[in-house]
């Protein structure tokens, strides 16, 4: 039995029939198909749950979960190279080691140091013999008994040879000659090990790479920046990685834009919390972005507001045409996020912005035809 005062089921379903035939006329009309206008009256914005709010005042934006990657400043990275051609006698350390500087990383036995070494010896002896030659010749050209084209002669000749032992003393200290033929590879700098490229009995020709070792903090982050925010991006602004709290700032913003993305490259360096991440690693990045609006029509609004068409930004507004009352969509550009909402330029002052209902408004908006 039917309650008393409650209309029937069958009126319900026809009232609400009417509603919807009548919003689809008036979003049907000649009007809207003029511009990006939604004509909707208080009770239909009712039925289809639109919410509308002012925008406020941008505050400090953060341009959030932008694509980034982690990689080793080039100045903290050393390659450990033979500085002879011969054979791995033994290798101290192996990938992912600590290792100090000066700390011994691998011995090769190569016949070249032996003859590096009788070049020094041969050099040492060539340099004495002449500096005792330039002696006497001086006590000679003192005494009156030689030319002093001899001096000279002498005084060169013991320039050269001094030279060339120096040359040669070089050579194998360079060579990190440890004695015999053995060379002992030492860390240039304090680090971790990286990679290792060689085996214990390998035989490695000179300048051959054996391990790769750098000093892993600070890291560097490189961003890939949309154009839009790019522009607001600055030297000194900070960075942060939401996936483990690391944190750092901006030192450079790339002047060349990725043709396929439209983004710019950011480098950030990240020198708080660099030991929990890893070089290579694929991660997201936060920026914050200097605080207060770069223009006059730069406001915050919730995230929910923005719609996306046309390859464009958009966000309906409370609006008029006319007689009629409704909601505009309004190209913008977003120029960040300020936690749960975003950063827009391109809306009228004042704007009273959708933030419930935008997809029932976008339904009807495209319904007109307008794509």
């Amino acid at each position: 039995m039917m309650m008393q005062g409650v209309p029937p089921l069958s009126l319900l379903c026809s009232l609400l029939r009417s509603l919807l035939l009548s919003t689809a006329t008036l979003l049907g009309s000649p009007l809207v198909q003029a511009a990006e206008f939604v004509p909707v009256t208080a009770a239909q914005s009712k039925a289809l749950g639109i919410v509308a709010q002012g925008a406020t005042p941008p505050g400090q934006a953060l341009a959030g979960a932008l694509p980034a990657s982690i990689e080793i400043p080039n100045g903290q990275q050393r390659v450990i190279a033979a500085p002879l051609a011969g054979i791995v006698e033994s290798l101290e350390t192996s990938p992912g080691m600590s290792v100090r500087k000066g700390q011994v990383l691998a011995r090769i036995a190569s016949p070249q140091a032996l003859e590096l070494q009788r070049d020094r010896i041969q050099a040492d002896a060539q340099a004495s013999l002449t500096r005792q030659t330039l002696q006497r010749d001086e006590q000679l050209f003192r005494e009156g008994l030689i030319a002093e084209s001899r001096l000279q002669a002498s005084r060169a000749n013991a320039t050269q040879a001094a030279a060339q032992a120096s040359e040669r003393r070089q050579e194998l200290s360079l060579a990190q000659h440890s004695g015999g033929h053995t060379l002992s590879l030492t860390a240039p700098i304090a680090g971790t090990v990286l990679e290792q490229l060689v085996t214990v009995g390998q035989r490695v020709e000179q300048s051959a790479p054996l391990y790769r070792i750098a000093r892993l903090d600070p890291l560097v982050v490189d961003i890939q920046v949309p154009l839009s925010i790019a522009a607001r991006v600055r030297v000194g602004s900070p960075v942060r990685i939401p996936s483990t709290g690391a944190t750092g700032e901006v030192i450079a913003v790339g002047r060349a834009v990725d043709p396929a993305s439209q983004s710019v490259r950011v480098r950030g360096t990240i020198n708080r919390g660099a030991d929990s991440l890893r070089p290579g690693q694929v991660t997201a990045a936060d920026l914050v972005l200097p605080e207060g609006p770069k223009s006059g029509t730069e406001s915050q609004v919730p995230a929910s507001a923005v719609l996306h068409h046309r390859d464009k930004s958009w966000i309906f507004v409370a609006a008029r045409e006319g007689e009629a009352t409704g909601y505009r969509a309004v190209p913008v550009t977003v120029g960040g996020r300020i936690g749960d909402a975003v950063l827009v330029s391109g809306l009228p002052a004042g704007a009273q912005v959708v933030t419930g209902g935008v997809a029932a408004l976008k339904a009807n908006w495209l319904g007109i035809g307008k794509e």
